[in-house]
């Protein structure tokens, strides 16, 4: 680590520096002269606070966490990519005519805390508490928006600043449905598949609020206008339904937040303590919505400096105050909205030692039109947010004149997050100088120049074409400071056009793949007088098409001569190989020539030069509003069970008292753990030197493979092949190598980059893919056979036709909102207390005690609930509570971890990556007679539960289909990537995956229709599956039938043929899928048990334990409801504390969908024992439990009971061909359609309507079974189209956090989202024998999303078919996830052949761990 640079001194009482170096000498002066004050003022939820000299390393989310012990706010990603920590920040208008203070959502992650001077900041506790919460809350919990709670608080945020914010139009509220998808689009929630957030949003206003949401009619002047209000507007905005009153009920409303000067909080921090302190933040008023603090308005901004020997941070409040700042010291660096420079700090290892803040200087904010002179002039600080909405009202007004305009308002609308645009500058976005920036290739296509202004030049104007020098290298000065954008109109006879366009992994809050911002100017004869084509995503900086640029001057607009020319000299203009920095080359080629095609015809459309394709120009149908159904009736429905009672905890996450792990209070004494992890992927570790950390302040210990016994030191799910600590060797990128413990959580992740780690590569050949895998033989042990019926070679000799195929699945990250976290509890006599967010504390419980030394019985495990797990925290939760148990037993004091985002990625594996090479024989009428397959998966570089995910692969490859001959095997490989693990669904939806891989391929190649294919092959009652177990209650065919019915399938296949006949490059495709899942832990058969432990208290009250754990699934509220039920007692009695190996010993991991089942089935047993001994008293007291339970303890009667289940009857064992019993419980059943609309050309798509339709049983609660289904299915849509896990060529992991790695947001799911539950079948499952009839549906679901990959390829046939491309009986290959690359890939065609960059020697920049697809 490099020493710190010397810094001035901050106007504190603080020790002078013996010897000013370079930086104080330069800048002490300004310190003595301007910035005399470290002190920072502002408003926390209605209560002043003073900081004096605060730490100048922290966020705004530090202060709130760790100082104002305000939890509700979450570190989600640290990126500001995910919205957990998404706080409102509320300023004095900067308009002398409106009192209406600006009402802004941001980033409390990525804020710094000197952006909050003079300021009011409101958090979620602002708003309301469980017991007196804000009607938004309430909708939120009510109308079950939450499920794991962690991303709901940053939810409510957003949404409360849009209807805030919002404009009326008389007496009503009226907000744009688009505006309320723009509040969520930097909010990520990977547990309700977002339709019931929107429905909750929605209803605020609607019911709530007596509003009106406008579902985007009317010019984008009016709807903006409607949304935003006009530039001068100054209108009374009725109350926002706050109980008890609301700032807006009166203008001259006295707040309860209000005090004087007087009563401010003082806080100091020592510059040399990067530790906030405590302060007191006095809980907002229940009963009034907090007015924005006069004395806010009052406050005059000053000049502040503040900071410590390492870093410093100016606050300058006048352009003079920062040119003096910059011409002192040059290297200082500008942060506007931090979006940038903060991801840097974080996890680039930056380091800043001067930083000024910029964005409180008015002369930097402005946005003016000056039609005489045809120009836009915006401020180098004007936020993107303003800017946009600038934009949209000026473009009506200027009509032809404001197309630059128009273009980047669209171009603004997809740029990141909400809450970044609120933040983020124009100048910020300039300058960092992005190769992929959304914005530069536009300014530079318009001609727009940047103003910048120094002490040592004066004012100076740069063109944007001589801006850009290189990879983030610009021709702005040192010294200088852009202070504004100037960007030329366009003329107004019309005959400039400006576009623009981008392409993303995810249309909303993405970095582009490519951008472009092109115009041209047409003369007499429409001939080119002027053309500029810029693109981002094509090299190291933003670049014109200079080749294609001179081709076309001089030419005739839409002559197919000139175009052919152009496209000949685009090649040459973007000559990329095959290597390139961020993948993709033919891809990024297609998208530059693609967007110039469009542009091409969208200029000879708006000019009318001749005759244009309307599906070439226009754009997919994003700005429809979203719809949905649910069939709320449940027949089966009883007082308590089968009712729609919402999440026991759904308030609490929407007020932010929830609490999770790191949520809890610091313990005396506590200290924090920094991981060191491996930073190669395959290599020798030749030393590891922690004396560098251990010399850092705050540093108490080092733990690493020294500290943990050989015989202890191993760790596994079957197999004990992994160490906590890597010993020796490293296999794979991210593996844990030591703990640093502080005293800090900053000071340790600062501590454990300094440990000293060196290398020495391997001899051995790196291994990412599975394709690597096979070629190196690496493989886990695994002989897992499936075979049925005829040897396979006859079976297949025999059939009329055989098929071959190749189908891949990539990997999937978990992506749960809460990252892994633990604290360890050192007690007396080696006991211990382990908090963890964990699906399995029997083994967190167990490998504690194994790594410490101690019984079991000295460690409880404990786990309240879980931000999210979907099996990332059924094993890969083990290793941290772990170490941080030697830790604490080590230090003898308590231990904390929670992992950063990019930590958590790398380490804790995700679903596996599977390749199958098949053989299918059929018959001519498409029956299927035998299969064969060799199924690979990649395992990462230990087995973790590898070996059990392929089972269920093997046994859910048949899907829902009847095959005689079945001989399938399945190979586990070893590679040099992170371990992967269980994920939802466990292997499941990658066999039904390849199993509808080898149908639609059979359809293919008979010219048969592919649902008539799925039809005629449908298991029938009473068949056997391949490891021969019988179906009963075998639901399917009613159920295709059902939705085949209730979504009108036959009809709409028309509809979507005839619009593929109309149109040429907007295809649709449609696709219904079954599926079909095991429910049990399959040939871990005895994680088949639960236990329950009931207590009955004299007043009535029961307290209910039991061994599963919360993680967003509601088992909680279902195995209360099960409680209640059976006890015949009110739900309000009945409490679970949290989940605890104390209480229920010996637990089954919380996974396999059988939570309900197992846990559900041991409290009906023990509520049997206690209704037994109750039974003399119910008839006597009239069923009242308090008079009950005080009569039964006076009579000395048990009012605890302990209940225990194991699942009857199952007992599978492998090689067992011919009698063995069941493998799973029962089966959950269900099916999907689905409908897309392809943008041919790009490969982009959405999704126009969805219908599911499950099998649940007599479900216990409905509600809760919903979310878990349309849940389910946005992340099963996410695995299949857009979350692609990559590699460097190195092994190093690519995709480490939400900039690189895309899970589906709000704008994604489905426009028409329809979920139903089977109701009535004929069979009545009259053999289930779960708890209430019910059945899991956890897992399930997420197949279904699979129906959006099908119905992608069905679009792409259509493409390839309208195309003249293959032939009839051609088969589509496309991989999973249908990445808008691979779908492009898929369609193929000229433009695709003719940019297509050869694969070269070696790997490309990126890996998949699947393999490399067919066409890329």
């Amino acid at each position: 680590m490099a020493p710190p640079m010397e810094l001035p001194t901050p106007a504190a009482d603080l020790p002078a520096p013996a010897a000013p170096a370079s930086p104080a000498k330069a800048l002490t002066p300004l310190v003595n002269s301007i910035f005399t004050s470290s002190t920072l003022s502002f408003h926390l939820n209605g209560q002043p606070i003073t900081l004096q000299n605060p730490s100048p390393t922290g966020t705004l989310l530090d202060f709130l966490r760790l100082s104002a012990r305000l939890t509700g706010t979450k570190l989600g990603c640290g990126e500001g990519g995910c919205g957990a920590c998404t706080v409102i920040l509320q300023s004095p208008s900067p308009s002398p005519s409106t009192q209406r203070p600006e009402c802004v959502a941001v980033n409390a992650c990525l804020a710094p805390l000197v952006s909050v001077d003079g300021k009011q900041v409101l958090t979620v506790e602002a708003l309301g508490t469980a017991e007196a919460p804000h009607p938004l809350q309430r909708r939120m919990a009510e109308m079950h928006a939450s499920q794991c709670g962690f991303c709901t608080p940053g939810i409510v945020m957003s949404v409360y600043a849009a209807v805030r914010n919002a404009e009326s139009k008389g007496a009503r509220w009226h907000i744009e449905e688009e505006e309320l998808l723009q509040a969520l689009d930097g909010n990520l929630c990977r547990c309700t598949g977002y339709k019931t957030v929107l429905e909750a949003a929605r209803a605020f206003v609607v019911e709530d609020l007596g509003g009106v949401v406008v579902a985007g009619e009317g010019s984008v002047q009016e709807r903006v206008e409607r949304t935003w209000g006009s530039a001068s507007a100054d209108r009374k905005l009725p109350s926002c339904g706050r109980p008890g009153g609301c700032c807006r009920d009166s203008p001259d409303a006295e707040s309860a937040c209000e005090s004087s000067g007087e009563d401010k909080t003082q806080i100091s921090t020592p510059a040399t303590t990067p530790s906030p302190p405590p302060v007191e933040v006095k809980p907002s008023s229940p009963h009034t919505e907090l007015l924005f603090p006069p004395a806010l308005r009052k406050q005059t901004p000053k000049p502040l400096c503040f900071g410590n020997s390492e870093k410093i941070w100016f606050r300058p409040v006048t352009l003079k105050q920062l040119l003096q700042l910059k011409h002192a010291f040059p290297s200082a660096k500008l942060v506007g909205g931090a979006t940038e420079v903060q991801v840097e700090v974080r996890f680039k290892g930056c380091e800043y030692p001067v930083c000024v803040y910029v964005s409180d200087i008015p002369e930097l904010k402005m946005f003016s039109v000056d039609e005489q002179r045809g120009e836009v002039v915006v401020g180098g600080n004007t936020t993107l947010s303003v800017v946009e909405r600038e934009c949209a009202l000026w473009v009506s007004r200027l009509a032809k004149r404001g197309q630059g305009l128009e273009a980047l308002r669209r171009q603004l609308r997809y740029f990141a997050g909400r809450q970044i645009r609120n933040t983020a500058t124009m100048a910020g976005n300039i300058a960092t100088a992005s190769p992929i920036s959304d914005l530069n290739p536009l300014l530079l296509g318009m001609g727009a120049k940047v103003i910048a202004h120094s002490i040592s030049r004066g004012g100076e104007v740069i063109n944007t074409t001589e801006f850009f020098l290189g990879y983030r290298t610009t021709a702005l000065p040192a010294d200088a400071v852009i202070t504004k954008i100037v960007i030329p109109l366009q003329q107004s006879d019309g005959r400039e056009i400006v576009k623009t366009y981008k392409q993303a992994k995810r249309k909303e809050d993405d970095i582009a793949i490519v951008t472009a911002g092109l115009r041209v100017r047409l003369g007499e004869g429409d001939i080119v007088e002027d053309v500029c084509l810029a693109y981002g995503g094509m090299a190291p900086v933003t670049v014109e098409a200079k080749n294609t640029q001179q081709i076309l001057l001089g030419k005739k607009w839409f002559d197919p001569a000139v175009l052919e020319e152009a496209t000949n000299a685009m090649e040459k203009d973007f000559d990329l190989s095959y290597s390139i920095p961020g993948g993709m080359p033919t891809y990024r080629k297609t998208l530059a020539f693609t967007f110039f095609f469009r542009f091409w015809h969208e200029v000879a459309a708006e000019l009318k030069l001749g005759e244009v394709d309307a599906s070439l120009i226009s754009d997919l149908p994003r700005d429809t509003p979203f719809t949905g159904s649910r069939d709320h009736d449940n027949p089966h429905a009883k007082a308590i069970v089968g009712q729609q009672i919402p999440h026991v905890s759904g308030l609490k996450h929407a007020t932010g008292e929830a609490e999770y792990v790191d949520d809890i209070p610091k313990q005396e004494g506590e200290l924090f753990g920094g991981l060191v992890l491996s930073t190669k992927a395959h290599a020798k570790l030749v030393e590891v030197d922690p004396s560098p950390a251990l010399e850092m302040p705050g540093v108490v210990g080092f733990i690493d493979h020294h500290d943990i016994p050989e015989e202890r030191s191993l760790w596994g799910a079957v197999v004990k092949d992994e160490r906590f600590f890597a010993k020796d060797t490293v296999h794979a990128h991210g593996v844990p190598i030591g703990m640093v413990l502080a005293e800090t959580a900053e000071q340790a992740q600062a501590a454990a980059k300094a440990v000293k780690v060196v290398y020495e590569d391997l001899n051995t050949p790196l291994i990412i893919s599975i394709d690597d895998a096979i070629k190196a033989d690496s493989f886990f042990p695994n002989n897992r056979i499936l075979k049925r019926g005829l040897p396979i070679e006859e079976a297949l000799s025999n059939s009329e036709h055989v098929f071959t195929g190749v189908s891949r699945i990539g990997g999937q990250e978990h992506f749960y909102l809460e990252t892994q976290a633990a604290l360890a509890i050192p007690k007396e006599t080696g006991e211990m207390e382990i908090w963890s967010s964990t699906q399995n504390t029997k083994e967190t419980q167990e490998y504690v005690a194994q790594v410490v030394g101690v019984p079991s019985n000295r460690i409880v495990a404990r786990v309240k609930r879980m931000g999210g797990a979907f099996g990332g925290k059924e094993l890969r939760s083990i290793p941290l509570p772990c170490m941080l148990a030697v830790a604490a037993k080590k230090l003898g004091r308590p231990c904390r971890a929670m992992l950063n985002r990019d930590e958590d990625m790398m380490m804790t594996g995700q679903r596996n990556p599977f390749m199958a090479q098949w053989r299918v024989g059929v018959t001519k009428d498409g029956l299927l007679q035998a299969f064969d397959a060799d199924v690979y998966n990649n395992a990462g570089h230990s087995l973790d539960v590898s070996a059990a995910v392929m089972e269920r692969c093997l046994t859910h490859i048949d899907n829902t289909y009847w095959i005689p001959n079945v001989h399938v095997r399945g190979h586990v490989c070893k590679t040099n990537i992170h371990s992967n693990t269980a994920f939802r669904g466990f292997g499941g939806p990658q066999g039904n995956y390849i199993a509808e891989c080898v149908v639609t391929t059979v359809a293919d190649k008979l010219g048969i229709d592919v649902d008539e294919i799925r039809w005629k092959n449908l298991y029938k009652e009473g068949q056997l599956t391949p490891y021969l177990q019988p179906l009963v209650d075998w639901h399917i065919p009613e159920i295709m039938e059902e939705l085949k019915n209730t979504c009108s399938l036959e009809k709409r296949k028309a509809e979507v043929q005839e619009f593929n006949r109309k149109n040429k490059y907007k295809k649709r495709g449609l696709a219904m899928l079954p599926t079909k899942f095991g429910i049990s832990f399959a040939t871990a058969c005895h994680l088949n048990q639960a236990g329950a432990l009931i207590h009955i208290y004299t007043d009535g009250s029961v307290l209910l334990a039991h061994g599963g754990t919360e993680m967003g699934q509601g088992l909680y509220t279902k195995m209360l409801q099960v409680c209640a039920e059976e006890l015949q007692v009110p739900l309000s009695s009945i409490f679970t504390s949290d989940s605890s190996s104390a209480t229920v010993a010996n637990p089954s991991s919380t996974a396999a969908s059988s939570g309900s089942d197992l846990n559900g089935m041991a409290i009906k047993v023990a509520c049997a024992q206690l209704n037994s001994r109750l039974l003399p008293y119910r008839t006597k007291f009239n069923n009242d439990m308090k008079a009950m339970a005080q009569a039964a303890y006076f009579d000395r009667v048990n009012l605890s009971a302990n209940g225990y289940y194991k699942t009857p009857g199952l007992g599978f064992q492998w090689g067992n061909y011919k009698d063995p019993l069941p493998l799973y419980s029962y089966f959950t059943q269900g099916a999907a359609c689905s409908e897309v609309e392809v943008d041919v050309l790009t490969g982009d798509h959405v999704v126009a309507r969805t219908d599911i339709l499950m099998d649940v049983g007599h479900s216990i609660n409905p509600a809760i079974d919903y979310g878990q289904i349309e849940g389910a299915f946005v992340q099963g849509m996410g695995l299949f189209t857009m979350e692609e896990t990559l590699w460097h060529s190195n092994g190093t992991l690519f995709t480490r956090g939400p900039g690189t790695y895309k899970i589906p947001g709000a704008a994604d799911v489905p426009r028409s989202f329809n979920t139903r539950l089977l109701k009535m079948p004929k069979s009545q499952w009259k053999n289930l024998r779960s708890i209430q009839s019910s059945k899991g549906i956890g897992e399930p679901p997420l197949f279904l999303g699979a129906s959006v990959l099908f119905a992608l390829r069905e679009a792409v046939k259509a493409a390839r078919e309208g195309a003249g491309e293959g032939g009839a009986r051609e088969t589509v290959v496309l991989d999973s996830p249908a990445t808008c690359e691979r779908v492009r890939a898929a369609v193929g065609g000229g433009v695709w052949q003719r940019m297509k960059v050869e694969r070269e020697e070696g790997r490309s920049w990126v890996v998949c761990a699947q393999g490399v697809s067919e066409g890329l």
